[in-house]
């Protein structure tokens, strides 16, 4: 079995070299372990210094297209290498890559197709009061969306067998933790987490300048990922909420009605009756949502058959450069990999 241990990288010159020294060669289970890269158009030496610390494969863009971006670049490029279990870390060293053997233990023993590493956040200690509250708050409604246990939901240290590898699509501009974990929760991925550890901050979060940005992006992300797996569930509960104000302010005209003086509460009917229309439109958002997230899955399906083709036909990794020569790798497409079952079936799925 290939183990493939994927680092999105933007201008990560810096700390690329301790992230890389921290990772392992071996782990058990696996027959070979390789590094690689995902450069998310950096500017500085992070390719050279990739080369330079013994990376077999680098995924170039050619610009910085963001974090979700990246992982997914570096997703379907491993698959296209071969990879039967792929581990994503970050660059940053926030994670202690001697636990890579951890987290995929349970996919090894059969018990999982994802494992998210468990950062424990109320233990780490730059992590201010409120931050570790809304990693708790958010990871809550996240796993109540996902269906799933995970008490770290945004911990991007985590490991995928090859078939959860394949379902997988991300869409998210931002960021490609929450997404990713509710998308396995619906399509049935058996999901597991392990406690890992953590490593000294090196540098401040790029994705959040400050806490209250911290809150601004990750509540507006897990709203929006939770309106697009949920629709029905979000839109029903905002139409219940408008249409109970509506019945409120109804309330408030019959009464003035019934002691005589209705004709002078006019305006209340009225705002009654334009909230309840505004109900049933949030409720019809809510049903055509339900039918779009219905077409959603299908198409996921079909994405997930198209890349199981390519894989069985030897498609290379799209931005693929080899890495270090000192690596002594030769890259091995899908279709050379344990994992491919050749091409006649593939051209029957």
């Amino acid at each position: 079995m290939k183990l493939i241990i994927q680092i999105p990288c933007f201008n990560e010159e810096a700390t690329l070299p301790a992230t890389l020294a921290d990772l392992p060669r071996a782990v058990e289970g696996m027959d070979s372990v390789e590094w690689l890269v995902i450069d998310d158009g950096s500017t500085d030496r992070t390719v050279a210094v990739a080369r330079e610390h013994g990376v077999d494969h680098i995924v170039r863009l050619t610009n910085n297209r963001g974090l979700a971006a990246a992982f997914q670049a570096g997703l379907d490029a491993s698959l296209k290498l071969g990879a039967d279990v792929i581990v994503n870390t970050d660059a940053d060293n926030q994670y202690n890559g001697n636990d890579v053997g951890l987290l995929v233990e349970p996919i090894v023993a059969g018990k999982a197709d994802m494992v998210i590493g468990d950062r424990q956040t109320d233990t780490i200690e730059h992590f201010s009061p409120l931050k570790k509250w809304l990693q708790r708050f958010g990871s809550a409604v996240v796993r109540r969306a996902s269906g799933t246990g995970v008490p770290d939901t945004t911990s991007g240290f985590r490991a995928y067998n090859r078939e959860a590898a394949l379902q997988l699509q991300v869409v998210s501009k931002f960021t490609y933790t929450l997404e990713s974990l509710i998308q396995a929760g619906k399509m049935l991925v058996a999901v597991e987490h392990v406690p890992i550890r953590t490593n000294d901050q090196t540098r401040p979060s790029r994705l959040f300048p400050s806490t209250w940005a911290y809150v601004r992006r990750n509540g507006l992300s897990i709203f929006r990922i939770y309106a697009l797996y949920e629709p029905l569930r979000v839109f029903t509960a905002a139409a219940a909420l408008v249409a109970l104000v509506g019945v409120v302010i109804w309330g408030r005209f019959a009464w003035f009605f019934l002691e005589g003086e209705g004709s002078g509460h006019i305006q209340s009917l009225i705002l009654g009756s334009t909230l309840f229309i505004v109900a049933v439109q949030l409720l019809a958002l809510g049903v055509v949502g339900d039918i779009l997230a219905g077409s959603r899955v299908l198409q996921q399906r079909m994405l997930e058959r198209v890349r199981r083709v390519e894989l069985q036909l030897g498609v290379q990794p799209s931005h693929y450069e080899p890495g270090s020569e000192e690596s002594g790798r030769e890259p091995t497409t899908g279709a050379q990999s344990g994992g491919a079952t050749g091409k006649a079936e593939a051209l029957h799925l």
